[in-house]
């Protein structure tokens, strides 16, 4: 049993968000590395006229993915948001350091797709009944948050978690924070498009994919061409 418990232990390690990515700071040798500058010189003047929506739900990497397979988003930014730290770096923030959240920096056209529809899109992609945490990454830099810009956001936030709860759509209390936005601080460079970019990385075989996968199975209608 000692053994069994063991090698359990050391499975979830080496399939945590944390652990890969302490081992792994560098892209696949055929890509070249992409700055978050890089991303977001593209087209400039589109990014400034686009909407921002802040989300946490665990591993950057899976919720950068999960949103940038919808239609009408047109960049996300991983990154720290939800804490009081300034310029918090990956080591901080993964070890538990800060009181910040990995979380993401969505870009999308509201002519597109909807705030109402980002929020389906973020409740549809992870178990937001996980207090401080998705599985197999647990500590309160993965909880489930929501960081609103303003009234209208935070009362669509709102309503929609009061109608998930009044229909019983989980078995469990829904543990998401829905917070003001503050600040958000972009991740370092590594960390940007990481799951398009590392697929052969472990955590982004057996977590990222399949979670991504799950989604676009779900929600096959809110898809880009091509996802």
């Amino acid at each position: 049993m000692r053994y069994i418990l063991s090698v359990m232990t050391i499975s979830l390690f080496f399939f945590s968000c944390s652990s890969n990515r302490a081992g792994e700071k560098t892209v696949t040798p055929e890509v070249e590395p992409q700055t978050v500058a890089t991303k977001n010189t593209a087209s400039t003047k589109k990014m400034e006229e686009l909407s921002k929506a802040y989300f946490a739900s665990g591993c950057f990497w899976c919720v950068e993915a999960v949103f940038e397979s919808v239609r009408g988003v047109e960049e996300v930014i991983s990154g720290y948001a939800g804490g009081t730290k300034a310029n918090p770096t990956y080591e901080e923030v993964g070890s538990g350091q800060t009181d910040h959240a990995e979380a993401v920096e969505v870009y999308y056209d509201p002519e597109i797709v909807s705030y109402a529809t980002l929020l389906k899109v973020y409740y549809g992609s992870h178990d937001p009944t996980t207090v401080n945490g998705q599985h197999p990454d647990f500590g309160k830099q993965y909880r489930s948050m929501i960081l609103y810009n303003d009234e209208m956001e935070r009362k669509a936030a709102t309503d929609f978690k009061a109608e998930l709860e009044a229909a019983g759509t989980y078995s469990a209390p829904i543990a998401t924070e829905i917070v003001p936005f503050k600040k958000f601080w972009p991740a370092e460079d590594y960390h940007q498009d990481y799951e398009k970019r590392n697929p052969n990385n472990s955590y982004v075989r057996n977590v990222s994919i399949p979670r991504l996968n799950r989604f676009k199975e779900k929600f096959p209608e809110l898809l880009k061409k091509g996802h």
